[in-house]
């Protein structure tokens, strides 16, 4: 459930996250990047490469993230690999750049595999940099509002790099806010 930009503010504890998909089906998640962040500080990152469902990728996917169908062949499928994650985020809020599309990403996968949905609490910080620079910025992509924020995003598409890039993006959003 997306939350309402202005509550981003209220949160210092938080697990940015960012999921590239195989395929035009959002379920199609084939590597999940995600950053722990508690009180303010990065704790931990986790990246991890999935083998998707649909199993097959479309072309322009490849071309924007770079994986292919061998790189994630030996992989395992999302629910192991969400076992993993799940019990290090539990209780944590969710932020992501453009949070819609990874909010359908993760509540498809668990659609797909008949997993229960924890209804978890998701931020956006596409939303709250509209809100917070306007008109300032020529758009508000991820590595642009990253920038803006003085972070340099590397290797973008990447789902780890653009995890680390919403981090930085809500740590600096909230010290605007608070300082």
């Amino acid at each position: 459930m997306s939350k309402n930009t202005a509550d981003i503010n209220n949160i210092s504890s938080f697990v940015a996250i960012d999921f590239e998909t195989a395929n035009n089906n959002p379920s199609s998640i084939c590597s999940i990047g995600a950053v722990i962040v508690r009180d303010g500080c990065i704790v931990e990152r986790i990246y991890r490469l999935v083998r998707p469902e649909p199993e097959w990728y479309y072309y322009w996917n490849t071309q924007v993230h770079g994986l292919t169908e061998a790189d994630t062949a030996g992989e395992e499928v999302f629910p192991h690999v969400w076992a993993e994650i799940a019990p290090k985020i539990d209780g944590l809020p969710l932020v992501a750049h453009n949070s819609p599309f990874d909010e359908g990403c993760l509540k498809a996968a668990h659609r797909t595999y008949r997993m229960d949905y924890p209804d978890y609490q998701f931020y956006c910080t596409c939303r709250a940099a509209k809100k917070l620079f306007g008109k300032t910025l020529p758009n508000h992509q991820l590595h642009t509002v990253a920038a803006r924020c003085g972070y340099v995003l590397h290797n973008h598409h990447h789902a780890l790099a653009d995890a680390e890039a919403c981090a930085a993006i809500a740590l600096h959003v909230f010290n605007i806010v608070s300082g």
